[in-house]
């Protein structure tokens, strides 16, 4: 047997399309998209959707998101995504156009930035000069 049929052609299209060292994790999820579970297109994204984006893993607990093994920064959950949704596009042999048309769930919006009160002034008060500097 060849070395290339020990892997599954849906495999072997993902070890093509990120072949470069710096794309092995990509290689992964592209690959997990080729073993998901889900009989359909829709349920492979949507396994792809569980696999790269961190959610609660307790329900209602939402600190659980941190014991999460998906990427985590948001650019990588992108990038996850789109080679998951590669490997669901060899799988189920759906062309490269729908598959590039396919997009990643909206991010949450991102909390407004904290607004820190300024720091208390470092001249002198002028109140403070009306009070003479004697000891009692």
């Amino acid at each position: 047997m060849i070395p290339e049929q020990w892997a599954s052609p849906c495999g072997n299209q993902c070890t093509d399309k990120y072949a470069a060292l710096t794309q092995i994790p990509w290689r992964v999820f592209c690959k997990k998209g080729c073993s998901a579970d889900g009989e359909t297109w829709e349920e492979c994204l949507s396994e792809c959707d569980e696999i790269c984006y961190k959610d609660p893993v307790l329900k209602d607990q939402k600190w659980s998101a941190y014991i999460d093994r998906s990427p985590g920064a948001a650019n990588y959950s992108q990038e996850c995504f789109n080679a998951c949704v590669s490997g669901c596009g060899y799988k189920f042999e759906i062309c490269k156009e729908i598959v590039a048309q396919v997009r990643p769930r909206p991010l949450p919006p991102s909390p407004p930035p904290v607004v820190k009160p300024p720091p208390p002034s470092t001249t002198p008060d002028a109140r403070a000069e009306d009070v003479p500097s004697t000891s009692a």
